[in-house]
Order: structure tokens, then C-alpha cells, then sequence
């Protein structure tokens, strides 16, 4: 569905930034053992074939929710309120970044650009502005 809603987009404004959200661990080489790596990087790979005038895949790690929000995956939930005590040692690791600094980041790559397509968790902090 995503490569679908993609080339679509593509078609009627090849001028737009496209911002796909993988996720840490995908392998772009689509050779690797894992599966849901390998699809992710195929999928990776096909968005940026596209005639985007750019387009960037955002690989986080772990995304924690903020102001409330709570996962409707109740094994998720779970995980955050178990870690909530941990959150600030938590936001520490690279890997680790909240759904606020990847929205900021989100608007800072289609605003400003990014000099490579694939995005890792700790890029994805500075280009939010945060700190690691």
C-alpha cells in the first residue's frame, strides 16, 4: 500500500518530499536473513526510485509517545508504563527518540533537505534539534 500511495503522489507532484518511516535494522541490500528487513529494505529502495525531488527513509530505533498518548498495541502499552520510571536514562541511547523529535525532524528534512536518504535514530535527534 505504501509504494502504491507513492508512486501515485510521485505522478501528481514529482516536486514533493516523501518521508517514509522504516525503522532500525532494515537492510536496504534486501539480502540479509531477516525477513521484515528485507521487505522494509525492498520497499526502501523502490520509494527511491521514484522521481521525488527527494525523498528520506527515517529508521528509528524505539519511539516513546508523549503528552498522554498511549499505544493502541497493549504489549507496547505495557513496555511504556513498566519503563516510564526509566524514560530520561532511556532517552540517553542513541536508539531511543520521542514521536516529538521525530515529527521535528520530519518537518526539518522536507524543509531544509538531508545530505543522505537513509536517516538512523540519532540523526534523526539532531536533525530534531535534540540532544543525544
Amino acid at each position: 500500500m505504501t509504494l502504491s500511495v507513492a508512486e501515485t503522489l510521485a505522478e501528481l507532484n514529482p516536486q514533493m518530499t516523501f518521508i517514509y518511516v522504516s525503522g532500525s535494522g532494515t537492510d536496504s541490500s534486501e539480502k540479509g536473513r531477516t525477513m521484515w528487513a528485507r521487505v522494509k529494505g525492498e520497499t526502501e529502495n523502490a520509494l527511491l526510485r521514484l522521481p521525488f525531488k527527494a525523498a528520506y527513509m527515517f529508521r528509528p530505533g524505539v519511539i516513546t509517545p508523549l503528552h498522554g498518548i498511549k499505544s493502541k498495541t497493549k504489549i507496547y502499552q505495557f513496555l511504556y508504563d513498566i519503563l516510564k520510571p526509566l524514560h530520561p536514562l532511556l532517552m540517553k541511547l542513541d536508539s531511543v527518540l520521542t514521536s516529538e523529535q521525530l515529527g521535528k525532524a520530519m518537518i526539518q528534512a522536507a524543509s531544509n533537505g538531508y545530505p543522505k536518504p537513509h536517516i538512523e535514530s540519532k540523526e534523526l535527534k539532531q536533525l530534531s534539534g535534540a540532544s543525544s
